[in-house]
Formats: C-alpha cells, sequence, structure tokens
C-alpha cells in the first residue's frame, strides 16, 4: 500500500524557500553522526595513542564542522530571502571531485557498517557549472540512501562512476540494497512520497530527500533517473552539461 503525506504539487523551475530550509537542516545529520563516530573512534583505547589515527579522525570532525558552519550560512543566507524562491550561485568545479568530496562525508558510517565504496572515474573531462555545497548535498542524499536501504544481512557494496556522453557527464550511484518496484521508481522523486515498509521510508526527515535532489539537479540544467530491481539494488544517474 502507498499513501501521499500531501499532494504533490508541482514547483516548476523554482524550489521553495522553506522547503530548502527543512531540508538543509536534515541534511545536519549526516555531520553529526560522522563526527560522533569519529569521537568514539578516537575515545577507543587502541586508537588514541596512535597519532596518526587520531590526526585522521580530527580531520574528518574539522571537515563535518566545516560542513555544518557552511550548512548554516545557507540557512541564514535563504531564510532571509524576500521572494520565496532560491537563487543557487554556480561556479566550474569538476563533478568527479564534487563525488569524491560526497563520499569523504559518509565514509566512516560506510566503515560503521563494514561497507565499502568503489569509484570508477572514467570521465576524462567533469567540469561543470554548480554549486558546490548543493551538489555535494543531493550526491550525500543519494550515498545515504543507498546505505540505508541496504538491509543489515546484505553487503554494504556501493560503486560510484562517471563517463562521458557526448557533451554530458554521467555519475552513477550503483547500490546492491533492497531495490524498488516499478511503482516506487516512477514516484520517488515526488515530494512527500513514502513506501511503506514497516518503520523504513524511502524519503526520509521532511519527506523531501528525493524531491530536493530532482530539484537542485534541475536548477543545474540536469536530469537525475533511477533503475531498480526489488531485492538486487538501485542505480541513481545524475546527467549534467559540461562546460568547456
Amino acid at each position: 500500500a502507498y499513501e501521499m503525506a500531501q499532494e504533490s504539487r508541482g514547483l516548476g523551475d523554482v524550489y521553495k524557500r522553506q522547503d530548502f530550509i527543512n531540508n538543509m537542516t536534515h541534511e545536519f545529520k549526516t555531520p553529526i553522526a560522522t563526527i560522533n563516530l569519529a569521537l568514539d573512534s578516537i575515545k577507543n583505547p587502541k586508537i588514541i595513542d596512535d597519532k596518526q589515527k587520531v590526526l585522521r579522525y580530527l580531520g574528518m570532525i574539522k571537515e563535518e564542522n566545516k560542513r555544518m558552519h557552511a550548512q548554516v550560512e545557507n540557512v541564514l543566507r535563504i531564510s532571509k530571502l524576500e521572494k520565496n524562491e532560491l537563487n543557487i550561485s554556480k561556479e566550474r568545479l569538476k563533478l568527479n571531485d564534487i563525488a569524491q568530496d560526497a563520499i569523504n562525508h559518509v565514509e566512516l558510517i560506510v566503515e560503521a557498517r563494514n561497507g565499502e565504496i568503489s569509484t570508477n572515474f572514467d570521465a576524462s573531462k567533469s567540469t561543470v557549472l554548480a554549486n558546490e555545497t548543493h551538489f555535494t548535498n543531493v550526491i550525500v542524499n543519494i550515498l545515504e540512501n543507498a546505505i540505508k536501504y541496504t538491509p543489515e544481512n546484505k553487503p554494504l557494496k556501493i560503486n560510484v562512476s562517471s563517463h562521458l556522453a557526448g557533451r554530458f557527464i554521467l555519475l552513477d550511484i550503483k547500490d546492491q540494497g533492497a531495490g524498488m518496484s516499478k511503482i516506487v521508481q516512477k514516484k520517488v522523486f515526488e515530494k512527500f512520497y513514502r513506501e511503506h515498509t514497516g518503520n523504513v521510508h524511502n524519503v526520509k526527515g521532511h519527506g523531501l530527500g528525493l524531491s530536493y535532489v530532482k530539484q537542485i539537479v534541475e536548477d543545474h540544467e540536469g536530469h537525475v533517473t533511477v533503475i531498480s530491481e526489488k531485492g538486487i539494488g538501485s542505480t541513481f544517474t545524475i546527467k549534467l552539461p559540461l562546460i568547456s
């Protein structure tokens, strides 16, 4: 059985300010979880005397703290906008680098599950026009879903790859998790969509996770799609125009 928590309404090209703020506050969950894992690791008697490992975890804490600071600045900036719309600033960035940065943000969470993330960045060119904070969030969101929807009794394996297709770059995020039915695949990017799977929901937090992903990708003149098979896993594909 499926339900809509609220009628999904067309947002057009504009991502609503309140939706964005709701989502950005949800984005604090991953850095907080990572900082907690890093602190627990440092307190481990086997690690606290290993200077290199302590420095690694302190570096992670610093990075996550920096990310949360950027999130706070974004929320404050957007909350001050008079118009109920989002104007996202963009710069020249390498999508391969953004993807690797997103992977770094979930590294400890994956390690805690004894999982692994492999990469194949085959795209020789990956320069796109993007907002670093938002696009990192987009990829982290998809990685979080891959982690969350890989059952505990299955190995957590995620592959992130990039390749070129004409004047576009494609980024694939493939998991071996629970997968989705054809019905869910059609609706998963809709705002407030929920799939009933006991206590687990397909869209987390405020029901904006993958809706946010879709809106941000489309704001970047791109597309996001998913191919999935129940019990086998899912592959999310982000397609963005390259810039020279």
